[in-house]
């Protein structure tokens, strides 16, 4: 059997066919001249041989150079696929890889590939050959693995001949071959799996009716599992049985990386036939379990040499195929569904839901979960992959909120799920019911929402799809009347940003000649000084997007290394990309590290436990008793960062002193302070010496605990920006807490979530009537809504939209909470690092 571990080369060059050819002798002599001038035949034999000799070893040299010091460089290309055998049965001996029927017409299977390949000679050529590891029903599929040795560089194009092989598909009837197919389907093998040190083990399992089979990591629980080892366990279930594979528990190093298990809707490693990646802890805040679309299922686990875990423990078992899953609805109300919820839907999968409510009403569909992400397209509004079509519209993504409705024209409506043939998801739950179709003395939105009538055409989306704002005649005062006919708001004017659809908004903004770059500041300079490690626009934008490169002249808008070197490139800090020569910008990176899913929060939603690990739970001692005040922040094992003004004195309590403060790590609810929750007393709190509390100015404090943080999973800190870190304006940020619910109501129990974006500084300040220090970042939704508020002070404004969670502010103050036009306020962080870092020390 073929060894798809062993990356070693197998490839002896041969002689150039041309070698030959390439010798120059002299002419024959003249016999007359040779006896007329014997002195001239000695001389002329002499210089024969020298020539001979010299172009012997000029010959010699160049194959030593070109067998010896050449270096070509070789890949192995591994591919995984399948093949459909339509002209035969499936044979029960064909489970058994030692059988002679299983290795007859595994003979014939790699005969035929190598005939197939042969066609392409981009492929004949590089071909090392096959090896076929399991058949499955239906009539036969043959699960293989085939090998080349490419040169390096041409990998793509291997890749392209494969793909047009598998193309070809039923035009290519293994004619004159030993049996029939019509599909072929093929993917590149994981690389993580073609390192040569590992060890392998395979396992075949076939399931019995009404029976589980434990699958388990070796050594699980009592030692950790072994290093540089690729398990698989290769399931079936008998034919017309779907298989379920329900993790208990599972622990594995936090990078995929490094460890991970995939699962797998085939018998072979396939990536597009992945249904999931996991690794880390799993906590069991959602079910975790696959369901395969036929009766065959892969589970594979990798782990490299360094930190192994526990691993996991699972189990499999039978379950009855889904026949259909189109349903039909009729009456005012019902709920419905995605296969298998709220466990994972099973890949390939179509239901069709027709809804008929009674007439004169229309159908308004609630999604109380949405949960439909795959890799690489997490933010694809076409939803190209897994979708839910409703109204002729795809939706996709996550939506847990409860407030995603679509409402129809009519009594009648068609909802459809669609999976793909890789990665899944949760799915969703929905629920229906019949509505009326007017809204009296409203305006009605197009997604059948009522809105007040005076909310239209003002450049606020206050429908929630926009038809408030589209087909708009007369815009209101203070909105850029944009070409297409929609309203936005006059603060997102010149903003650098195409937010009209059409430019409108961009236009008469100071916009430069042909051949000239327009930096964030509106001046413009030539595109020749675009990276030329000269800050030519003065705030460094034109040398912002140049990549990783040498070193390059230090600005307050360029990274500074440890070694005072600074280099282009944007946040290179904890990206776990080394930029600086002396790796600086990868130092101190345990923080930030997201979960595996993988004033209070005014319009937000109850966050996950564990799902903000850093957030902290500042309670004040009172007459009373204690009680939640304020948020903060984990950003080392013995530090917190907080806003000076919840360490200010007052007639209740003495919050500048240690012992007035009670801390609550990893709590989730308040009230709810065991395990994983840790309590913590202060050693010290050491507000910022220039706060100023009539402007909130500097309002930033930091908390340094009596002993020790012990990071888990419910427990870490967050990653600090870098002082030249950029958070730009339009990025989506969240802020948490258990602060007030809306203004002038009640805290929240329940650790609250809300995403808001970050606000231009320039608009903020207009909007907060210049109020705004260079201190101080604005971040809210300014149709209002969302927004922090009293008790949510000192907590993370955390940013989620690189690798690891980083602090962009510190909930500091606002104009009420949640007001139209009235975002929130935060501290900006990055102004305070070399503060931080000579009282913390981080």
């Amino acid at each position: 059997m073929m060894d798809y571990m062993d990356s070693g080369t197998r490839y002896t060059p041969k002689l150039d066919k041309n070698t030959e050819q390439a010798l120059q002798f002299l002419p024959a002599p003249d016999n007359k001249q040779y006896e007329k001038k014997k002195h001239g035949k000695y001389i002329g034999a002499v210089i024969g041989v020298v020539i001979f000799l010299a172009v012997i070893s000029l010959m010699t040299g160049l194959l030593v150079w070109h067998f010896h010091y050449r270096k070509v460089g070789w890949v192995n290309r591994m591919y995984t696929g399948t093949m459909r055998i339509t002209d035969q049965s499936f044979d029960n001996a064909y489970e058994d890889a030692n059988s002679t029927q299983f290795k007859a017409l595994a003979k014939q299977v790699v005969a035929q590939l190598k005939t197939i390949y042969s066609r392409s000679p981009q492929l004949k050529k590089y071909y090392v050959g096959s090896t076929v590891h399991d058949f499955s029903e239906g009539s036969i599929i043959a699960y293989y693995l085939s090998e080349f040795r490419v040169p390096m560089g041409q990998e793509a194009s291997v890749d392209k001949a494969m793909d047009d092989v598998e193309n070809l598909g039923g035009k290519v009837r293994s004619a004159g071959g030993p049996f029939h197919y019509d599909t072929l389907v093929n993917s590149v093998l994981d690389s993580r799996m073609l390192t040569r040190s590992f060890q392998r083990v395979f396992r075949i399992k076939h399931l019995k009716p009404n029976k589980d089979e434990h699958i388990e990591s070796p050594g699980f629980p009592n030692i950790p599992y072994p290093p540089n080892t690729i398990f698989q366990w290769r399931l079936r279930a008998d034919p017309g049985y779907a298989i379920n594979l329900d993790f208990d528990t599972l622990h594995l190093e936090e990078n995929c990386k490094n460890d991970f298990v995939k699962v797998y809707d085939s018998l072979a490693a396939m990536e597009n036939r992945v249904m999931g990646e996991v690794c880390g802890e799993y906590l069991r805040k959602e079910p975790l379990t696959f369901q395969s679309s036929g009766n065959v299922m892969l589970v594979t686990m990798v782990t490299n040499k360094d930190k192994n875990f526990p691993g996991f423990h699972a189990k499999a078992f039978q379950t009855q195929m889904i026949a259909g899953c189109n349903q039909k609805f009729s009456g005012l109300r019902g709920s419905f569904s995605s296969p298998n919820f709220p466990n994972y839907y099973p890949p390939n999968t179509r239901c069709i839901w027709e809804i008929e409510v009674p007439e004169k009403k229309v159908v308004k569909v609630t999604f109380k979960k949405l949960l439909l992400t795959e890799p690489g397209v997490e933010n694809n509004p076409k939803c190209p992959k897994d979708y839910v079509m409703i109204n002729n519209e795809r939706l996709c993504g996550d939506d847990t909120t409860g407030l995603l409705t679509r409402i129809g024209e009519s009594n009648k409506m068609t909802v459809t799920f669609v999976s793909d043939r890789s990665y899944v998801d949760h799915g969703f739950d929905a629920t229906f019911e019949a509505i009326d179709s007017k809204c009296p003395n409203q305006f009605e939105c197009r997604n059948k929402n009522c809105i007040n009538s005076s909310f239209t055409c003002d450049g606020y989306n206050d429908c929630g799809d926009m038809s408030d704002e589209i087909n708009c005649k007369t815009c209101k005062p203070k909105t850029v009347t944009c070409r297409n006919g929609f309203c936005k708001a006059e603060m997102w004017k010149c903003n650098g940003k195409d937010d009209c659809g059409d430019n409108t908004d961009e236009m008469g903004c100071g916009q430069c000649k042909p051949g000239e770059f327009v930096c964030k500041n509106n001046k413009c300079i030539s595109e020749k000084k675009i990276c030329d490690n000269t800050n030519d626009c003065g705030d460094n934008s034109d040398e912002s997007n140049c990549g990783r490169g040498s070193s390059v002249l230090c600005t307050d808008g360029t990274y500074k290394c440890k070694n005072n070197k600074c280099i282009r490139k944007v946040n290179p800090e904890c990206d776990d990309v080394q930029d600086c020569d002396d790796g600086s910008d990868e130092e101190n990176c345990d923080c930030g590290q997201r979960p595996l899913r993988t004033s209070r929060i005014v319009g937000g939603m109850e966050a996950d436990d564990g799902e903000f690990p850093w957030q902290v739970s500042l309670h004040a001692k009172l007459k009373s008793g204690t009680t939640h005040v304020c948020g903060a922040s984990i950003i080392s094992p013995t530090w917190l960062i907080t806003a000076a003004h919840c360490v200010q004195d007052s007639d209740f309590a003495r919050l500048s002193k240690p012992n007035s403060w009670v801390v609550y790590l990893g709590l989730h609810t308040q009230g709810k302070t065991e395990s994983p929750a840790v309590k913590k007393n202060l050693k010290t709190v050491i507000p910022h010496p220039y706060y100023n509390p009539y402007t909130y100015d500097n309002d930033v404090a930091l908390m340094e605990l009596d002993s020790p943080i012990t990071f888990s999973n419910h427990i870490k800190p967050i990653c600090l920006p870098a002082p030249q870190h950029l958070f730009n304006a339009g990025e989506p940020v969240w802020v948490t807490g258990w602060g007030l619910t809306r203004e002038g109501g009640s805290a929240a129990s329940v650790l609250q979530k809300a995403q808001v974006l970050l606000i231009d500084k320039t608009v903020c300040d207009k909007l907060m009537e210049g109020q705004l220090t260079s201190r101080m970042v604005c971040a809210g939704i300014l149709e209002g809504g969302v927004d922090a508020c009293q008790g949510d002070s000192g907590g993370p404004l955390t940013d989620l939209t690189g690798k690891r969670a980083f602090l962009a502010g510190v909930v500091s103050w606002g104009d009420g909470c949640a007001r139209r036009n009235k975002p929130g306020i935060y501290t900006r962080v990055t102004k305070f690092r070399g503060w931080v870092k000579e009282k913390a020390g981080v």
